[in-house]
């Protein structure tokens, strides 16, 4: 029968949760390898051989699985096609005292997270394990969220777990159903398209065409004869009459992005569309009517563009019937992380390769950067560090010298080198809370107001993560 030992309770830290299967027939190995992650605190259970390891994976669920390449019967190699497919997303390390460049390839073309040599570095092969289970539980986190934001909100490729974005999650599914024109304000690359898309998907639309058209970036000459369409000979390259986008996005939605760089003249032309839902061809006579929503975005402030005599006021009262405000990236950094595993594992997918995980001095300088380009400045800096990536690990000087470059506070990490992933974020989120308690004088009622969380849930994330406090609540 397989072993289970556990670390004594008293050592609990984050490794108590982590559960590792080790499959060896050597008794000395297994024995060696249980010493070692005992002391870590993880939770080991040993099996002799295939049949002992299948039966036990059968029966439970673990982070992690050490594999022995040599095993009586069916190797390792042999025996990982069939634990693959039980359990697709446990990541597995060979090991074995024959690394040769045959057995390594072979055992990762077979699913094997990493490959081991004996005799074994500790710490290497404990850092490999704490950054395969970090990988792991970044991914299904991501899946797992995925997976509620579509059974939910009918979302797709939208992550965010951060109260703002929650929120706006919300009000997108409440506005999504109705007829209304929506209004998308936010900073460049916070990812108004998506949401746009996620508004008509929700909408009873959903089976009509979704147009989205950057108006920033057609000439205003093209834009006119690109939206509305034109009659043959209406200018001299019309050689024959041609749809404008919003015929073609009848009974859909049209997502006009960048709306605040419009010139006044298309301005009036769009707000004639949206008052009476008609329209004519350039060069036509004959006005043509259309059922469009039309969603549009900006990264303009448009109210002071009114006031500056740059936007239509009559427009915007019209396009501001719902707006809804996206939050830059720097006030959800509860989302980064799952963001950039997303994107890891996006582009690693495109490219081929594995996705590499985020070292924890990488995940510290992405925690810490102030993101000016939002969203698309992380995904850029995400796709670059899987092209140049030759290790399974991610580290700070593959990414774009402006974010390394950045400053961040010192913390308790930066003297504990092998931290897991997932002790860098608890770290980081426990700073977050010291620090809006600090600026409320440790009034834990005025920081759960402003971390729009209820005072109990706050008090928990407190306690859970052993947040010092310094000073009496002020009265």
């Amino acid at each position: 029968m397989p072993q289970a030992l556990t670390a004594p309770p008293t050592n609990a830290t984050a490794a108590d949760l982590i559960r590792i299967l080790i499959i060896d027939d050597e008794p000395s190995i297994r024995e060696s390898l249980e010493t070692l992650l005992i002391l870590e605190g993880f939770h080991v259970t040993l099996a002799i051989d295939g049949p002992n390891g299948l039966d036990t994976l059968s029966h439970q669920d673990f982070d992690l699985l050490l594999l022995d390449l040599a095993l009586p019967g069916e190797s390792g190699i042999d025996l990982l096609p069939r634990i693959t497919a039980m359990h697709p997303h446990l990541p597995v390390i060979m090991i074995t005292a024959f690394g040769t460049v045959n057995n390594v390839v072979d055992a990762i073309r077979a699913g094997a997270e990493n490959f081991v040599q004996k005799p074994w570095d500790n710490e290497k092969l404990l850092a490999d394990i704490r950054s395969a289970i970090a990988r792991h539980r970044a991914e299904a986190e991501v899946i797992q969220l995925k997976r509620t934001l579509k059974q939910r909100y009918n979302f797709e490729n939208i992550i965010g777990k951060s109260e703002p974005m929650l929120r706006l999650f919300d009000t997108v599914a409440q506005v999504a159903p109705s007829r209304s024109t929506v209004l998308l304000q936010g900073e460049s690359g916070t990812g108004k398209e998506l949401i746009a898309k996620a508004i008509h998907q929700n909408s009873p639309r959903r089976d009509k065409p979704f147009i989205p058209v950057n108006t920033g970036a057609i000439p205003s000459d093209l834009l006119e004869s690109s939206l509305f369409g034109h009659v043959k000979g209406a200018f001299t390259s019309a050689i024959s009459a041609k749809k404008g986008l919003f015929e073609v996005a009848n009974g859909g939605t049209l997502f006009l992005d960048e709306i605040g760089t419009m010139s006044m003249d298309m301005q009036a032309k769009i707000l004639r569309v949206l008052q009476d839902r008609r329209f004519m061809h350039l060069g036509g006579t004959t006005e043509l009517q259309v059922d469009v929503r039309i969603v549009a975005a900006t990264n303009v402030n448009l109210q002071q563009a009114v006031k500056d005599g740059r936007f239509r006021e009559d427009l915007f009262y019209r396009l501001n019937v719902i707006t809804l405000e996206l939050p830059p990236l720097r006030q959800r950094r509860e989302d980064v992380p799952l963001l950039a595993q997303h994107f890891l594992k996006f582009y690693a997918e495109e490219n081929g390769t594995e996705a590499p995980s985020l070292s924890p001095e990488a995940l510290r300088v992405l925690m810490d950067y102030e993101w000016p380009g939002n969203v698309r400045e992380l995904e850029n800096a995400m796709e670059r560090g899987v092209v140049l990536s030759t290790t399974r690990t991610l580290t700070p000087d593959l990414l774009p010298s402006q974010l390394t470059g950045a400053t961040y506070t010192a913390s308790l990490l930066d003297q504990r080198p092998d931290a897991s992933l997932f002790d860098v974020m608890e770290d980081i989120e426990r700073r977050i809370i010291a620090d809006r308690l600090e600026r409320c004088h440790w009034n834990q009622t005025e920081a759960a107001e402003f971390f729009k969380i209820p005072l109990s849930t706050l008090n928990q994330k407190i306690k859970r993560l052993n947040v010092e406090i310094k000073k009496r609540p002020r009265d």
